[in-house]
């Protein structure tokens, strides 16, 4: 007899675990009947891609990081592993008041690892360069099983003039959120491991950048796709069993009855399923499940709102003295931008000659107000904050603007996370959670946890 699994959020999480209980099927590992449910008319979650006019325009995520491999395996099996490519490297700035300063050679995440380049920025005050020295004295003073925030973390070891003006912008680019409240063990557990093999950041990541270097890594960190990430959104439906896609179903809830689940639908039709792997977004986890009592940190869950604005110009209308592939911004400018790509240089194949693609993002912790205005309003915003490090001479051709939101793992995300599933192991067996609520929000992060909880539906 066969598995009835029911996987819930069509985003790239639940197409990898789809794709491996397919793969499970046609191997013959397992039979299995499983149902792709997705409340909304399309496959991809945030993966989306504007084709216009020879433009590959990214609504949600651009790339994804080569070194996390799983995505690379996943783009190789279906077949498009003729279409990646690698990002264009060029000088990244940091945006302060209103002068772009190079990102110091050498800093890694933000971390410095050349003295040189860090001595002589005019990025940091000479104390605040001082102080950063402190990382190369400052010991461990964090224990095992203890979770700080990554602000406390990092201004512990290098002062707060190096955390605010550089890495904060760098790395709240990936999680979003206030970086005083993020947790360092659900985000970069790594670098505490570092301070402790290395004596300090500095040194550490100086011993990986050589290790990098020895190994002739020239080419981008990022990888995409040449038709755009959703290409691969489709190569994988198209694996997939057609009939066991459901698109415009929404679940309004779960419920666990003796040996089996009961999936409501908002029509109020029920539907039992043997196993169940939850993909969704932690608020909508929450709704699902929120009759149970091992849920509650899902609910208090903060979500970080973030606005994509893209935007195409003729190329003589853009004036800009730096070379570059764009800017992150300082948290302590008082600017609505948190970051400016110029997609157009750090990825070529997305931009016809003669045309230029600037795609900014807007949404600070504390100041996500603007993402909740018109797109007008956003456009204006932005334009007005980029007019002070460069020249626009016109208003763009056109331009596309994204509203997402993503989970923002405070201290203490790992604890909870483990009690959480503790509780469903022993009172929910069958029922999998996976996605970038849990484990990580990078695309190779979801492909990893959709694979592992379609694994375990099958052994």
């Amino acid at each position: 007899m066969k598995k009835k699994v029911a996987i819930i959020g069509g985003g790239i999480t639940g197409l990898a675990a789809a794709y491996e209980l397919e793969k499970a099927n046609q191997r013959g590992d397992a039979e299995i009947e499983y149902k792709l449910i997705e409340a909304s008319n399309r496959l991809g979650g945030k993966i989306r891609t504007h084709q216009r006019d020879g433009f590959i325009i990214e609504a949600g995520p651009d790339s994804y990081l080569k070194r996390k491999q799983s995505m690379t395996k996943l783009i190789t099996e279906v077949g498009l592993d003729g279409d990646l490519v690698s990002n264009d490297t060029g000088q990244a700035y940091i945006l302060k008041e209103r002068t772009l300063y190079p990102m110091p050679e050498g800093a890694v995440m933000g971390v410095p690892t050349k003295f040189t380049p860090f001595a002589t920025t005019k990025l940091f005050s000479p104390l605040g360069k001082i102080r950063a020295l402190g990382d190369l004295i400052v010991p461990s003073t964090i224990k095992a099983d203890e979770d700080v925030s990554v602000g406390y973390f990092f201004r512990k070891r290098l002062g707060n003039e190096v955390v605010d003006h550089l890495i904060e912008p760098l790395l709240s680019g990936i999680y979003g959120g206030d970086m005083d409240k993020l947790s360092l063990k659900a985000t970069f557990p790594q670098f505490q491991k570092m301070v402790e093999t290395h004596q300090g950041l500095m040194r550490g990541f100086k011993h990986t950048r050589s290790k990098a270097s020895n190994q002739g890594k020239k080419t981008g960190m990022f990888a995409t796709l040449q038709n755009g990430l959703e290409s691969l959104v489709e190569a994988v439906a198209n694996e997939l069993n057609a009939s066991s896609v459901l698109l415009n179903k929404n679940v309004k809830k779960i419920t666990k009855k003796e040996h089996s689940f009961i999936l409501t639908y908002s029509n109020e039709e029920e539907e039992r399923f043997d196993e169940v792997i939850v993909t969704t977004p932690p608020p909508k986890t929450a709704e699902l499940l929120g009759h149970y009592p091992y849920f509650n940190y899902f609910k208090e869950m903060t979500m970080s709102s973030v606005a994509t604005v893209a935007m195409v110009f003729p190329e003589n209308a853009v004036h800009q003295e730096q070379e570059g592939t764009g800017f992150v911004v300082s948290r302590k400018s008082e600017y609505n931008i948190t970051a400016c790509t110029w997609t157009s240089k750090k990825w070529r194949h997305t931009t016809p000659e003669g045309k230029v693609i600037l795609r900014c993002y807007v949404g600070k912790p504390g100041h996500t107000e603007i993402v909740g205005q018109s797109d007008e309003t956003i456009i204006q915003t932005v334009l007005e904050d980029l007019t002070n490090v460069m020249q626009i001479d016109c208003e763009p051709d056109f331009y596309y603007v994204s509203r997402w939101s993503n989970p923002h793992y405070q201290v203490g995300h790992t604890f909870r996370l483990e009690k959480m599933r503790e509780d469903i192991e022993m009172h929910l067996p069958g029922l999998y959670l996976a996605g970038a609520g849990l484990e990580g929000v990078g695309l190779p992060d979801c492909i990893d946890q959709g694979v592992k909880a379609a694994q375990s539906v099958i052994s």
